[in-house]
C-alpha cells in the first residue's frame, strides 16, 4: 500500500527553480533514503511533504489515514519536565486511560447502584489499555532512552538543562515511541555515537511503518534503504536499493548518457556533413535531400541532452614535509579526570608508521580527551607517551577551533604559510572551493562544511606526516567524505582519527582501539572486521544474582493476557461467522443459471471464495495459536492456586 506518492515535484525560489520533476512513491513499508549535496533542497522536500512549503509544480499526496511524523529541530527546548517525563508525554493517553482505570476500580470498591455500567467501563479501558501496551510502554520509553544514549541518571534532567544535541536525541526519541505511519527523519545519526547508531538501524528494522531519511551517514543509509531519491542537478533521480546500489546504478547511467551524448554529437557532425556536400552538387535533387537532411538535424539537436555537469569538487592531496621512522607512538597508562568525573583510563597505544588508526567508543568514553593529551593541549593526570623520530603532527579539531572568527579566509590561511606567495594560497583555496570574493569572507560567516573544509585545507599544508584528525567528516556532505577518503588512502604518512562514521572507518582504518571505562581494546582490520571479532569475543561482563520477581506484577499481567487473549479469540470467532456467511452467499451465487452462463462473473466470484476461503484460514491459525496460550496460561493460574 502507497502512504506517499511525490509527483512531478518542483519549488521555485525567486525565479529560480530549487528542484523540479522530483517523483518517488513511498510504500507503507519503505525506508527511502534522501541524499544530495548540501543546499540541494533535501530539507525543504521535507517542509513540501509536511505541508509548511507550497510546492511551485506537482505535489504531494498522503494517504488518508497515514499518521506522519517528523523530527522536530527544536522541540523541547524551553520544556521544565524531566527528560523521561518528557518521553513519557508520548503515552499521555495511556497514562489517562490508567488513571481512569484506578478511579473505576475505587468506586467498584463502594458498591455503587451502577455497578453494571462500571464494571463494563473497566473492561473496555483494560483492553484498550493492554491493546495500546498500556502494559509496556514505561519500560519501552525507558529502553528508547538508554538505546539513544541518555544514561539513567539523565532521566531526572529537566529538558532546559540538556544541550542542543541532547535535545535531538529526546525529540527523535519521542518520534520513534509516536507510531507514526510515515516518519521524516533529518540527520538522525549527527548526535549519536556509533552505539546509539547501530541501536537506532535496529529498531528502524523493526519499524512497521515507512522511513524517509536525510542522511550523510552512508553505513545507516546501506543498513535500512529500501529506496534511494537523490537532488542533483536541480532534478530528482530515484531508484530501488540502498546507497550503494545506487552507486552502481548512477554511474551506469552516468556512463550510458555519457556514451549516447557522444554518439548523438557523432551524428549531428554526419548529417552536418552530408547537407554540406549535398550543397557541393547544387541541384533541384539535392536540395530536397538537404531540406530533409535539415529537418532530421533540427530534430536530433531538440533532442540532444548533454549529461549531467561534473559537481565542483575538492582537490585534496596530502603530502608530508618528510617521512617518520618506523616507530611514530608509544602511550602507556594514559589517566585523565575532570573533578570527580573519569573520562580516560588505562590509555595503552603502539602505532607505526603508515597505520591507519581508528578511536572509537561511546560518547563521553575520552576518545578526544585522549587526542588533546596526544596534541599536547591536555596534560594527562598518570601515564606517558613518546613520538618516535620526526614526526610532524597535524591536529584536525571537531570543533575547529583553530579558526579565527575575526579574520578574512586569505589571512586564516596566509598568516600560517607566510612564505607562499599570495597568488599560491588562492590557487590552494580555489581547489577548497573558496573562488574570487569569497576569499574575502569573514570566517565567522562560513557554514560548518565551509569551515571544516578551510581547516582540512591549513591541515594539508602543514606537511604533517602524522594526521590525528577528531571527527573529520561531522560536518561534511557525502560527496566531500568520499573525497577526503581517496585522499587520506592515498596520504603516505600515519593516521590517528576518532569518529563515528562507519562507512569511513570501514574504507580506511587498518586498526581499531575501542576505549572502555577500564582501558583500550586493540582490533585489526576495518570496521567489519572489529564487527566480527566483537562478535567472537566472549562476554566479560559479570554475571549478576537473577532477582526474583514481583509475584503480584507477574500474576496482574498474566491476567491481562488472558483477558487481550479472550478478546482476541472472541473477535476472531465472531470474523470466521462473518467469513462463512459471505462463503455461502458466494456459493449461492454460483448456482444461479444468470451467473453461471456468464464466464466472466464465474471467474471473479471464484476468485473472491479463494480469496474469503484465505482470509478464513489465516483467522483460524490465529485462533488456534491464540486458543493454545490462553489455555496454557489458564493451565499456569491453576497450578499456582494449587
Amino acid at each position: 500500500m502507497t502512504v506517499a506518492g511525490i509527483q512531478k515535484l518542483g519549488v521555485d525560489f525567486g525565479g529560480k527553480f530549487l528542484f523540479r520533476d522530483v517523483t518517488f512513491d513511498v510504500g507503507d513499508r519503505d525506508f527511502v533514503g534522501l541524499i544530495g549535496a548540501n543546499g540541494t533542497g533535501k530539507t525543504t522536500l521535507f517542509k513540501v511533504i509536511t505541508g509548511e512549503i507550497e510546492p511551485s509544480e506537482g505535489g504531494v499526496f498522503i494517504s488518508g489515514n497515514t499518521r506522519l511524523g517528523y523530527l522536530e529541530q527544536h522541540a523541547c527546548s524551553g520544556s521544565q519536565r524531566t527528560v523521561y517525563e518528557e518521553a513519557l508525554s508520548v503515552f499521555d493517553y495511556l497514562i489517562d486511560i490508567e488513571k481512569e482505570i484506578e478511579e473505576v476500580t475505587l468506586r467498584l470498591e463502594g458498591n455503587p447502584d451502577n455497578a453494571h455500567e462500571l464494571i463494563d467501563r473497566q473492561s473496555f479501558l483494560q483492553e484498550k489499555f493492554n491493546n495500546d501496551e498500556g502494559l509496556t510502554f514505561r519500560s519501552k520509553t525507558a529502553s528508547a532512552l538508554t538505546g539513544l544514549g541518555f544514561a539513567k541518571e539523565d532521566f531526572g534532567l529537566t529538558c532546559d538543562k540538556l544541550s542542543g544535541g541532547q535535545r535531538s536525541k529526546l525529540s527523535m526519541c519521542k518520534l520513534l515511541l509516536s507510531k507514526a505511519d510515515l516518519m521524516l527523519l533529518d540527520e538522525p545519526t549527527n548526535h549519536l555515537d556509533i552505539a546509539a547508531s547501530e541501536w537506532l538501524e535496529n529498531y528502524l528494522l523493526g519499524y512497521k511503518g515507512a522511513v524517509i531519511v536525510i542522511s550523510h551517514d552512508r553505513y545507516f543509509l546501506d543498513k535500512i534503504c529500501n529506496k534511494t531519491v537523490e537532488l542533483a542537478n536541480g532534478r530528482g533521480y530515484f531508484s530501488k536499493g540502498n546507497y550503494s546500489a545506487y552507486q552502481q546504478l548512477k554511474q551506469a547511467r552516468l556512463e550510458s548518457e555519457r556514451r549516447k551524448y557522444e554518439n548523438d554529437i557523432e551524428e549531428i557532425r554526419r548529417i552536418e556533413g552530408i547537407i554540406e556536400q549535398q550543397r557541393s552538387f547544387a541541384r533541384e535533387r539535392n536540395f530536397i535531400t538537404i531540406e530533409s537532411k535539415r529537418k532530421m538535424l533540427e530534430k536530433k539537436r531538440a533532442e540532444l541532452v548533454e549529461p549531467e555537469p561534473d559537481p565542483k569538487q575538492m582537490r585534496i592531496k596530502f603530502t608530508p614535509e618528510y617521512e617518520s621512522g618506523n616507530d611514530v607512538l608509544f602511550a602507556r597508562g594514559l589517566r585523565k579526570s575532570f573533578g570527580d568525573k573519569l573520562l580516560l583510563s588505562g590509555g595503552d597505544l603502539e602505532i607505526y608508521k603508515n597505520d591507519r588508526a581508528f578511536i572509537i567508543g561511546a560518547n563521553g568514553c575520552g576518545k578526544t580527551t585522549l587526542l588533546r593529551i596526544l596534541t599536547g593541549s591536555v596534560t594527562p593526570d598518570a601515564g606517558v607517551f613518546d613520538f618516535g623520530v620526526n614526526v610532524k603532527a597535524g591536529y584536525f579539531d571537531q570543533n575547529l577551533g583553530s579558526l579565527k572568527g575575526s579574520k578574512t579566509v586569505l589571512d586564516e590561511v596566509w598568516d600560517e604559510n607566510r612564505l607562499m606567495k599570495e597568488t599560491e594560497i588562492r590557487n590552494c583555496l580555489a581547489s577548497f572551493l573558496f573562488r574570487d570574493n569569497d576569499v574575502y569572507k569573514n570566517v565567522d560567516s562560513l557554514s560548518g562544511g565551509e569551515k571544516a573544509k578551510l581547516c582540512l585545507l591549513k591541515l594539508m599544508l602543514s606537511g604533517a606526516n602524522l594526521l590525528i584528525l577528531d571527527e573529520p567528516t561531522n560536518h561534511l556532505d557525502i560527496v566531500s567524505r568520499e573525497i577526503l577518503e581517496n585522499a587520506l588512502m592515498e596520504f603516505d604518512g600515519t593516521i590517528i582519527a576518532v569518529s563515528h562514521d562507519r562507512y569511513f572507518i570501514n574504507k580506511l582504518s587498518s586498526v581499531i582501539y575501542r576505549l572502555n571505562s577500564d582501558g583500550i581494546n586493540k582490533f585489526e582490520g576495518n570496521y567489519d572486521d572489529y564487527c566480527k571479532s566483537a562478535l567472537e569475543q566472549p562476554s566479560t561482563v559479570k554475571q549478576t544474582k537473577e532477582k526474583k520477581p514481583n509475584a503480584y506484577k507477574l500474576r496482574k499481567e498474566r491476567e491481562s493476557e488472558i483477558n487481550r487473549l479472550r478478546g482476541k479469540i472472541r473477535r476472531a470467532e465472531e470474523k470466521s461467522d462473518s467469513l462463512d456467511r459471505e462463503l455461502d452467499e458466494l456459493n449461492s451465487m454460483l448456482t444461479d443459471p444468470s451467473v453461471s452462463a456468464d464466464y466472466e462473473k464465474v471467474l471473479e466470484i471464484s476468485s473472491m471464495i479463494e480469496e474469503k476461503s484465505s482470509e478464513q484460514l489465516a483467522v483460524m491459525e490465529e485462533w488456534e495459536n491464540d486458543s493454545s496460550r490462553l489455555n496454557t496460561l489458564l493451565t499456569e493460574d491453576e497450578n499456582e492456586a494449587d
